[in-house]
């Protein structure tokens, strides 16, 4: 079939100037060309797919949690809320041995990650592998640990808490209780918010801040050494505990010594803000986990995506504030839809 331009000829002015033949006209004319469009084969092609989403933007969450803390529950949970915010690809790495959470760091860079928050627990380990990702070139923001140290490494920011700051206000808190001796619980070796949280209690505290060394990731062990050491210092009137599980299991130990000692802690979990609503737990030091996790994947994704930092190069704090029994009833409330 050979297909030829169809015109439609002119018509006599006087017929067209009725707008019942004008529109008869028009019909026949369209009539006409979908006819000559559809025996030539002209229907109009399907137009292309859509193009493939780019892939998502890659960020890792290094931390050194260890087995069983539920701390670190919530500081991902943060992150990951960020991270479905910003269609990112959250990876999380974790390893409670500074020498193999640095290695992490590593692989993380070497899997092409473009954006890393770390924590500093162990600054002088973790230095040289964050310096590594800092010279190839990613952002590194440090979260929840290293207030002192991420400029030095190279960190664009930093989302935490000052443990010192924090340590200074708990030792307030317990002089104004009355508080005469403080056993200072440190559940993990050369980790340096824990010793400053110890520290900067000694600080404002007036009598003795003895520190405790427990292995944190054995639980029964934790309990026999406070135990025990309740046991010889009957002088103890507060146990300090510095992460929530060790909390709980010194709540058993206090009982198992006949110690008439109260704990307070740092840091929450469901556990112990049942404690603390029951009176046996007498406090704890707030830093808002999910707030550190969501507040470092969020500026890295800014970082990446408009060339933002947050905190004009100072630490950007999220504690500490006090869960009492003024207030722990709003705070289990939201701990119940797991973002506190």
């Amino acid at each position: 079939m050979i297909c030829q331009t169809i015109t439609i000829s002119e018509v006599d002015t006087e017929d067209m100037r009725s707008p019942a033949r004008r529109r008869s006209a028009a019909l026949v004319a369209a009539a006409v060309l979908v006819a000559a469009q559809a025996a030539c084969g002209g229907v109009a092609p399907a137009p292309p797919p859509p193009a493939p989403p780019p892939p998502r933007v890659a960020v890792a969450l290094v931390t050194h949690q260890a087995p069983g803390d539920t701390f670190w529950d919530l500081v991902r949970r943060g992150a990951q809320t960020a991270a479905d915010k910003d269609g990112i690809d959250l990876r999380y790495l974790h390893d409670p041995d500074p020498v193999q959470q640095a290695r992490q760091v590593d692989e993380a860079t070497r899997q092409g990650v473009a954006g890393i928050a770390v924590t500093l627990a162990d600054p002088d380990v973790l230095a040289p592998a964050v310096h590594r990702v800092v010279d190839a070139g990613v952002p590194v923001v440090a979260v929840n640990t290293g207030i002192d140290t991420w400029r030095e490494v190279g960190a664009v920011a930093y989302f935490g808490q000052d443990d010192l700051v924090a340590g200074r206000e708990v030792g307030k808190r317990l002089q104004h209780e009355g508080a005469r001796a403080v056993l200072c619980v440190v559940q993990a070796r050369a980790h340096v918010g824990l010793e400053a949280r110890c520290d900067g209690a000694a600080q404002t505290f007036p009598g003795p801040v003895r520190k405790l060394y427990v292995d944190g990731t054995r639980p029964p062990a934790v309990k026999a050494d406070l135990v025990a050491t309740l046991q010889r210092d009957r002088s103890v009137d507060r146990v300090l505990t510095l992460g929530a599980p060790v909390a709980l299991t010194a709540l058993q130990a206090v009982g198992e010594a006949n110690s008439y000692a109260k704990v307070v802690t740092f840091d929450t979990n469901p556990g112990v803000l049942d404690a603390v609503e029951l009176g046996v737990i007498g406090w704890a030091v707030d830093q808002q986990p999910f707030l550190q996790g969501y507040l470092a994947v969020n500026a890295l994704w800014l970082y990446l995506t408009n060339g933002n930092v947050i905190g004009g190069g100072l630490p950007t704090l999220t504690g500490p504030s006090f869960v009492d029994e003024s207030n722990v009833a709003a705070v289990a409330q939201r701990a119940q839809a797991g973002t506190r």
